[in-house]
């Protein structure tokens, strides 16, 4: 895979925050994603995040798994600890990258196809663990990389590019993760930049497990069926020697509107979502209640979004588990291999 670096020079008086760092410090490479996809969005909003939050780079750990939304933290960070995992198994590496060195900023970077289908259990165990994370899903409820299957977050009844109907039931992320037990859940469109900036700061300040669902529309899979111009249809009418496919820009969808309203957002295709935002006086501490929000709306077609659920007094998976309070990786080995004296004294507590 091949990365274009962003120039390193900059405008002198570009603002700076509390560290003296720049916007400029807290971006990455060059995004290869398709122009106008919300993904980038997610990521302006993450690197504007970071920066209103005076955060040092590299004290953050950025891990990923596979899908477009998984590239995406090549594109913010880049003095920052990366890991690219497996399909699916990010949660994993984020934990187990969480219990060594307990000091660092853990940001998950996951799509719908990556954290609903071949990680479901790796989302539901991380979050139910309490682990100290703030988890990120950049969903757009298709598969981007595999030409616009549905994903397991499709809504039942949507339409796809080929002008075929999901009859599947979706899965909410965000209703799982209030019932698994984190401790901060939130939703988001990826185009409100206003919301979601104070959100992600808010998840990254939480302690314990922090869960984002963010809306983001995939720009490359809007092309229905019936239209002269549609790739289906060119291909269907031309004798070709090869297969070609050509995905044409789209400027990003943005949007503002006020707490407690319901926004209609047509996406690059013509179909429209309902999103609707929290109220000033919505109760954020109650979890059953929230729940009850979630499935009160989803019924009439509305996607809620802003902070959907914050426990006041949350503990992470180190307080369960009653770790050290050093990292693990900055202990010596006199203190990871205490002897045989050490080990028979513990046997004997268990006995």
């Amino acid at each position: 895979m091949t990365y274009l670096a962003k120039p390193k020079f900059h405008h002198p008086d570009l603002p700076k925050n509390t560290l003296g760092y720049t916007h400029r410090d807290y971006e990455g490479t060059v995004s290869t994603l398709c122009a106008g996809c919300g993904h980038d969005s997610i990521t302006a909003a993450i690197i504007q995040a970071c920066f209103e939050l005076s955060i040092e780079p590299h004290r953050v750990a950025k891990i990923s798994g596979i899908g477009c939304s998984s590239k995406t933290p090549t594109y913010f960070l880049g003095n920052s600890h990366g890991f690219n995992s497996v399909h699916g198994r990010m949660p994993s590496v984020l934990t187990g990258a969480n219990l060594a060195n307990r000091d660092l900023i853990y940001l998950g970077v996951s799509g719908d196809g990556d954290s609903a289908s071949i990680g479901l259990g790796q989302f539901a165990h991380s979050l139910r663990r309490g682990v100290n994370m703030t988890y990120i899903v950049e969903n757009n409820g298709v598969y981007g990389l595999t030409k616009g299957q549905f994903s397991a977050t499709a809504d039942r009844g949507s339409k796809s590019k080929r002008g075929v109907i999901n009859t599947d039931n979706s899965i909410d992320l965000a209703a799982m993760a209030l019932q698994l037990g984190a401790s901060f859940v939130a939703r988001s469109f990826s185009g409100d930049k206003q919301q979601l900036v104070p959100i992600i700061k808010a998840a990254i300040a939480h302690k314990g497990a922090s869960f984002i669902d963010v809306i983001s529309p995939c720009v490359a899979f809007n092309n229905h069926a019936g239209s002269t111009k549609s790739f289906d249809f060119v291909r269907e009418h031309n004798e070709a020697v090869n297969r070609l496919d050509y995905i044409s820009s789209r400027m990003p969808i943005e949007i503002e509107y006020d707490p407690g309203t319901v926004e209609i957002v047509e996406q690059h295709d013509g179909s429209k979502i309902a999103l609707r935002k929290l109220a000033a006086d919505y109760d954020l501490h109650d979890r059953t209640a929230a729940m009850g929000f979630l499935q009160h709306h989803a019924a009439k077609g509305q996607i809620v979004t802003g902070l959907l659920y914050m426990e006041t007094e949350s503990e992470d998976l180190h307080a369960h588990l009653h770790t050290v309070e050093s990292p693990l990786n900055a202990l010596d080995e006199k203190d990871l291999c205490p002897g045989q004296a050490a080990l028979d004294k513990f046997n004997a507590a268990l006995r």
